[in-house]
């Protein structure tokens, strides 16, 4: 039981995790966490021209006062939408850790059983963001009054991945939210899609295609990655899953060139 200790040490912090303020605290901490090393890419880059060799598109650069736009729409969206919602959901349906978990809850899964529960939710929460995001550009109305607040920014960059109107983060939120419920997977791996989720939605929107970015990892072009994302952003008729690209392939939607 590799991974017992982790969640047991987790466990010891049960009022914490099933605490109301939790999951905003924890949601804003995460997502700004995994901005910060690509904002200090953006940073350098100005400077460093071998840096900016890995930029998708190279003749941009950060504008701050957009930054500063993202990061107050993060916040606004997170405080007045996401935070009561949160309070509702913990007085209606308060999660059981600790010493009132039930005995599957308290024993940690094995390190495939982690991955194999990740990778089920990140495949659902993909066609699920897939059908709404494809919804959402073909019907004008639903791109005007909802979508088209994220679509500001023809040049992505990490603080993008947010900056979408109060709809567009509720139902994306929604979608990461009920599909381990759905699914029916154990809370660290509920913890670990929440976590590698977020980051895959950065990386998507960072701007760079780096050597180590996860669609180098994956075979057979079957993830997309930051080139793919950076590709809807500019023609936004293209690449509408956010992470695989078989449903892309199926729809007739996928592009991997400029």
């Amino acid at each position: 039981m590799l991974l017992q200790p982790v969640w047991s040490f987790l466990l010891g912090y049960s009022s914490i995790l099933t605490s109301p303020v939790f999951p905003i605290i924890f949601s804003l901490g995460v997502y700004l966490s995994l901005c910060a090393p690509y904002l200090l890419l953006d940073v350098l880059s100005v400077r460093c021209a071998w840096l900016r060799r890995y930029k998708l598109q190279p003749h941009t650069a950060a504008d701050w006062a957009s930054l500063q736009r993202c990061v107050a729409l993060t916040l606004y969206n997170h405080l007045i939408y996401i935070f009561p919602l949160t309070l509702l959901h913990w007085y209606v349906a308060p999660a059981r850790l600790g010493p009132a978990a039930p005995v599957a809850v308290a024993t940690a899964p094995a390190v495939s059983g982690v991955l194999v529960q990740l990778l089920a939710c990140l495949l659902l929460f993909d066609f699920q963001s897939f059908v709404w995001h494809l919804l959402h550009h073909r019907v004008p109305w639903l791109y005007r009054q909802f979508h088209k607040v994220h679509h500001t920014f023809p040049s992505p960059s990490a603080l993008t991945t947010e900056h979408s109107s109060a709809w567009e983060t509720l139902s994306l939120g929604f979608f990461a939210a009920v599909t381990p419920l759905v699914l029916g997977v154990h809370p660290l791996s509920e913890l670990c899609f929440y976590v590698v989720n977020m980051y895959l939605s950065v990386e998507d929107h960072c701007g760079y295609e780096l050597p180590w970015a996860t669609h180098r990892l994956v075979p057979l072009g079957l993830y997309g990655g930051a080139k793919h994302h950076d590709l809807h952003h500019l023609k936004s008729t293209v690449n509408f899953a956010p992470y695989f690209t078989h449903w892309d392939r199926l729809a007739g939607t996928l592009c991997t060139q400029d």
